[in-house]
């Protein structure tokens, strides 16, 4: 079909809703994008956007050439917690290369890109409801605003308050784990910069650099019960942060010894929703499939739905088929991702005679684990 002249409101403006808007506004579309916030901003944080999520990302225009403010990645080291021992080298996936963006650039590229295709992005805007109707959802702001557009697109992320309007309201579960997060200036100098998982006993820790390598990005879970807050811009105590994690040597013992700053925020499951789109009505990225970080594949998959969805306008004739299409094409992959990355929450923190074992099959397979990975990587949603 052609979406020129139709109008589409994106409800969120983070990754995947500003890339929905790009991809629906170089097709033709007028397209509105409502976040709550009074800015686009970020608390200091890493992502890791392999090949799958670097094909939308040129796709749309934003990684031209060497990609701007991107660390490329040469593979990941598993290490041992104690003194940092090396276990095995997990190289690139042959799929083609991961990079490392700082989350606030890689949302600015998408920004600026926006605007310059012509996307409206208004801030202060919370939704509250959306309503459908035979021709139009009603997007209703708290102000008491009503706006009328064809489609309307919930890229509201995990906790999305239009999630509930499809699928009624659902009990996440925790899942007993916690994460934190920091950055901190890193100076030094690696030719071939890789992201490390430090694995122990029912914790672990990844650290990768960004920003040419002048920062590290920290992620560091625990099994634990004591903390039950959600939101990922909790503050957390880096004194608590380094007790917790007291017995994890070698460099990111170092790494962990410099953190002046960090976030904290309880892990919760909820399930890849059943129901997407009600023919007007659309969720996106972590509104339809909220993911275990244990992947690093929530960006990506909140890209590859913004690209495959624009897609299915190009298709379909009508946005009531276009939107069943998108929903068939992505669920069954986003629930195979999402299962993988709550495996490997249970592979990371192993304990005793397990975690030896494993160690020991790690050494033995590492050249060959991101074989096991490469339908992921491989996948390209813009062919």
């Amino acid at each position: 079909m052609n979406i020129h002249g139709l109008n589409f409101c994106v409800i969120g403006g983070g990754i995947g809703g500003l890339a929905a808007a790009l991809a629906l506004q170089v097709r033709g579309a007028k397209v509105t994008v409502l976040e709550q916030a009074s800015e686009l901003t970020e608390v200091g944080a890493g992502l890791q956007i392999s090949a799958n999520g670097m094909a939308v990302l040129r796709a749309l225009g934003v990684a031209k050439g060497k990609p701007a403010f991107a660390q490329k990645s040469f593979g990941t080291v598993l290490r041992d917690y104690r003194k940092g021992r090396v276990i095995s080298r997990v190289p690139s996936p042959a799929a083609g290369l991961t990079y490392y963006y700082h989350r606030a650039d890689l949302l600015d590229l998408l920004h600026k890109a926006a605007l310059r295709a012509g996307v409206e992005l208004r801030l202060e805007s919370r939704v509250t409801e959306v309503l459908k109707h035979p021709g139009e959802a009603e997007i209703v702001l708290e102000s008491g605003e009503r706006l009328r557009a064809e489609c309307a697109i919930a890229a509201d992320g995990g906790r999305s308050v239009i999630r509930p309007i499809l699928n009624g309201l659902e009990t996440p579960a925790f899942t007993h784990q916690v994460a934190w997060r920091a950055t901190i200036p890193w100076r030094h100098s690696d030719q071939t910069p890789r992201a490390a998982l430090t694995m122990g006993p029912r914790r672990h820790v990844v650290t990768y650099p960004l920003r040419d390598q002048n920062q590290m990005n920290i992620v560091a879970v625990e099994e634990r019960s004591d903390w039950h807050e959600e939101g990922w811009r909790q503050e957390g105590n880096p004194d608590d942060l380094r007790a917790r994690f007291a017995d994890f040597g070698g460099e990111v013992g170092t790494i962990l010894a410099q953190v002046e700053q960090v976030n904290i925020w309880a892990l919760f499951l909820r399930p890849v929703a059943e129901k997407w789109q009600n023919g007007r009505i659309v969720l996106l990225g972590d509104a339809a499939h909220p993911t275990l970080p244990f992947m690093a594949q929530g960006a990506c998959l909140a890209l590859e739905d913004a690209w495959c969805l624009a897609r299915a306008f190009e298709l379909e004739s009508g946005i009531v088929k276009a939107l069943a299409a998108y929903e068939s094409a992505r669920k069954p992959r986003a629930r195979k991702v999402v299962a993988a990355a709550g495996s490997n929450a249970r592979n990371f923190h192993l304990s005793g005679p397990m975690r030896l074992a494993a160690q020991a099959a790690l050494m033995a397979l590492g050249p060959k684990l991101a074989q096991r990975y490469e339908w992921i990587y491989s996948y390209d949603p813009t062919v």
